[in-house]
């Protein structure tokens, strides 16, 4: 495959494993033994069948007709945010935490931006009765407040992360350093498709189910696999890299991926990182990151907790260098009201993070024949205060 990992966990020139020396053995085995794990049929049957059961997969395929209306062409919502837990994340949680089991791993550790990763992780050590410490930005911490409260009543302990710029980088960063004191007995659950390899390749294979089920559902609807457009939101892109898995080779399929531009590109509060980025080395892998000339991280900003990260994943950095994906920036401003759009024209409240996505439809030159698939990956019950605040509506 074209875009797929190579031996070595590069994507092009993006990738790899970069790590302390303490890390060394936890990430080897995983490298070593994830592929087999996760390709085993008993993994499969009980993968597939918790997918099904627990999750509620396959998640619906919507057609919406007046968003359709609106932007004259054939909008198609990919609902994730009916997933248990109301977002695509816990696709890879359950992934995750049978391949700990299957490692003898007791404890899990996660980190989280928008609370949704972590309510997942968290949701998953409930089932499988594991212990869960979940990082989070002291930032994040007050706008999630409902996702905080949720984490912890699924039994999980929620540690602040009071560095920095209190949010998704900083949860990430503890995260790591806990996972170098305690190698032996805990797996740590990446919720994108960055740290080291196998990280990406692994949260991606788990939620390449996305774009399995758009093919089937569309054939259904539209009598062809293949949408002229499938769109999503791209902080670190474990969502954005499930929805374009299985159309990456196909070259018709046009894909948009659309990163958080805040308060704009020139004001210095923004989360764009293929406009704002260069390449350089974040939590584990080679990438593309905002930075200072001097290399120190440059502190992202975005109105959504969840896409408010200063790079992205490996396989992006490589789909933008490529050209294969195109990148579109959406502003808080956008994205907020893009978010309202939706809520009332198709009675559908979004997380902010995929409103981003949403604010793309403005943003393209759509024809009335085109088929346009929207990875809607969240709902935003979360999201309520962010809005309340806002206000304009």
């Amino acid at each position: 495959m074209k875009y797929a990992v190579d031996e070595n966990g590069y994507y092009g020139n993006f990738g790899g494993s970069y790590i302390p020396e303490m890390l060394y053995p936890n990430v080897e085995e995983l490298r070593v033994r994830y592929l087999d794990i996760i390709n085993e049929s008993s993994f499969q049957k009980e993968f597939e069948y918790l997918l099904k059961q627990y999750v509620g997969r396959p998640t619906p395929l919507y057609f919406a007709p007046r968003l359709s209306e609106k932007y004259k062409s054939k909008i198609y919502l990919k609902r994730e945010d009916l997933c248990h837990t109301g977002a695509h994340k816990v696709n890879n949680t359950i992934g995750q935490i049978l391949l700990a089991k299957e490692l003898g791993k007791q404890k899990i550790i996660a980190e989280t931006g928008a609370g949704q990763h972590g309510v997942a992780t968290a949701t998953v050590c409930a089932l499988m009765g594991m212990e869960c410490i979940v990082y989070m930005g002291e930032v994040d911490i007050e706008r999630q407040r409902p996702n905080v409260e949720r984490m912890k009543l699924l039994g999980a302990k929620v540690v602040p992360a009071t560095s920095g710029s209190k949010t998704l980088k900083d949860a990430t960063n503890e995260a790591m350093r806990h996972w170098i004191s305690h190698p032996e007995d805990t797996h740590y659950i990446i919720g994108s498709v960055v740290g080291p390899h196998p990280y990406p390749d692994m949260v991606t294979q788990f939620q390449s189910v996305i774009s399995e089920e758009i093919m089937k559902q569309l054939e259904e609807q539209e009598d062809t696999q293949n949408p002229d457009y499938v769109i999503a939101c791209v902080g670190g892109g474990s969502n954005a890299a499930g929805a374009f898995y299985h159309y990456l080779n196909n070259e018709e399929v046009k894909l948009v991926a659309v990163e958080a531009s805040g308060k704009g590109n020139a004001t210095g509060q923004s989360a764009a990182t293929t406009v704002l980025g260069k390449p350089g080395v974040l939590h584990g892998s080679k990438t593309l990151l905002m930075q200072t000339d001097d290399g120190q991280v440059v502190e992202p900003y975005s109105i959504s907790a969840g896409l408010d990260y200063p790079g992205i994943g490996p396989i992006h950095a490589h789909l933008f260098e490529t050209g294969r994906v195109h990148f579109e920036s959406a502003t808080d401003q956008e994205a907020m009201e893009a978010g309202v759009e939706l809520s009332r024209l198709e009675g559908i409240i979004p997380a902010i993070e995929t409103a981003h996505a949403l604010a793309a439809l403005a943003k393209l030159n759509l024809k009335k024949s085109d088929v346009v698939v929207i990875n809607l990956s969240g709902r935003g019950d979360k999201d309520l205060d962010t809005y309340i605040k806002w206000g304009e509506y």
